[in-house]
């Protein structure tokens, strides 16, 4: 579809969405993502020339569908898939990548650290993928140093990250915010660094004593972005990874320098999100939100979870889902999905599913209670369904229709069923839905309800 699109605007030095937003241009995309969230298009371009919303659509990356990232739009849910050394290979991330698009991942973000050729891998992802993909170059630049990261270079990094870049990715996250005079911040913590780019770029920084090369290279990619139409995820490296963490001195300082980093890339016309926590406890989730507005200019937030409690390990979808749908209510752009293998081991299918779930179901609790127009059509629909015993519209109508007509049939397996006024919960006697409220009965007991009350008034 982006063939045509793109094949105009290549040679030119800064192909990036924000450039031609900015001089009053409406792209394809633009176009594109319009229709797709039923919104003037002028929104959109506006939106995206001040910052506040990012189209990632990389220029190699031909047959995306383009979406958006932003305030304006509704909040969307990113998947997590990839590779490790340990575990998986190029055709089940692949068939991960199927299954997320299946079940509503409006992006994808390949972490693969092993597990195979990570060029072919990630080759694979992209041409298999019609949303929007993601990476982190700083995995594959420890690799290709045989995991000795005091033998990296500010090439080894750039090289890299161009790469990625002519591949067709269309986000990359850039741990460009952690800076040497950060690190002392983190010693009171109970876990210190938990993000795996922060942690490699803190042991760098460590080695040489020298500050972080993502940061004085900025300019760098910057100008490699520009090409392709890369936009910055700049990673958030000291994000809590527990809730006694969240929102303390390291954390913050962090997130002023992204803010720094995210209007600099602005002067050059490239498209930024900003990467949040990670563990938050409740109370401590809007202040996060509104603090990123404040520090990063409303540029887009993207975090992980958060999670609000630390003691659930199997359950983390729970625990974060409930934390994510509170920031999507607050004013988060896009949340990354936490699988119930979280902290224990590399996601499979089912868990790469419920993960997903759990947050297309926090995304669009955030959507309904931010009062987005046509947010609640759906669960209107569905009740409906639910009210008049439509079973097969109710399974249709659902996030995962197959789960729930498999809850179903477990015990109500027969095409008769299908159409019965009860479920096996009831029962076919005790449904209160059941009792149906039609027009005339009501009528008829408002009727005696006022002559009751005449009476009780004559009395």
């Amino acid at each position: 579809m982006r063939t045509e699109w793109v094949a105009k605007r290549r040679g030119q030095g800064n192909v990036t969405q924000i450039h031609y937003a900015r001089q009053g241009l409406v792209t394809e995309e633009m176009h594109y993502v319009a229709q797709r969230e039923n919104l003037p298009v002028e929104l959109i371009r506006d939106e995206v020339a001040r910052g506040r919303m990012i189209i990632p659509a990389n220029i190699n990356h031909a047959n995306l569908e383009p979406m958006c990232i932003g305030i304006a739009s509704k909040c969307k849910v990113n998947a997590n898939i990839g590779a490790s050394p340990n575990s998986s290979d190029i055709n089940e991330e692949v068939d991960k990548l199927k299954l997320s698009v299946k079940y509503g991942a409006d992006t994808v973000m390949d972490l693969s650290t092993g597990g195979g050729n990570l060029d072919k891998i990630r080759t694979a992802i992209i041409n298999a993928s019609p949303v929007p993909i993601g990476t982190v170059p700083i995995y594959q630049a420890l690799e290709s140093v045989h995991g000795n990261i005091e033998n990296l270079t500010p090439d080894d990094f750039l090289q890299i990250i161009e790469k990625h870049a002519q591949q067709g990715v269309d986000y990359m996250t850039i741990h460009a915010g952690i800076l040497i005079e950060h690190l002392p911040l983190v010693r009171n913590r109970i876990t210190g660094i938990v993000s795996r780019g922060g942690g490699i770029i803190a042991r760098w920084m460590l080695h040489h004593h020298k500050q972080n090369p993502l940061y004085t290279h900025f300019d760098d990619i910057i100008e490699i972005f520009k090409k392709y139409d890369v936009s910055f995820s700049l990673g958030d490296s000291l994000r809590p990874g527990c809730t006694h963490d969240a929102s303390d001195e390291a954390q913050l300082a962090e997130l002023k320098t992204l803010g720094q980093l995210t209007r600099r890339a602005w002067e050059h016309d490239v498209q930024v999100m900003v990467e949040g926590p990670g563990h938050v406890p409740m109370d401590q989730i809007e202040f996060n939100v509104k603090k990123q507005m404040e520090e990063c200019s409303e540029a887009p937030f993207y975090v992980l979870g958060p999670l609000v409690t630390d003691i659930a390990p199997g359950y983390d979808h729970i625990t974060s889902a409930i934390g994510a749908a509170m920031a999507g209510w607050y004013g988060t752009a896009m949340l990354c999905y936490v699988t119930p293998k979280e902290h224990l081991g590399l996601p499979n299918a089912e868990d790469v599913r419920n993960g997903l779930i759990a947050y297309k179901i926090a995304a669009h609790a955030a959507d309904i209670a931010r009062r987005r127009p046509g947010a609640r059509d759906r669960d209107d629909q569905l009740s409906e369904a639910r009210y008049n015993f439509d079973w097969n519209r109710q399974f249709e109508l659902s996030l995962d229709p197959e789960r729930a007509r498999e809850y179903h049939d477990e015990t109500l397996p027969a095409d008769i069923y299908k159409t019965a006024e009860f479920c096996s919960m009831c029962g076919p006697k005790f449904c209160p839905m059941q009792t149906k409220m039609d027009a005339d009965a009501l009528t008829e007991l408002e009727k005696f309800l006022a002559t009751k009350e005449k009476e009780a008034i004559a009395q």
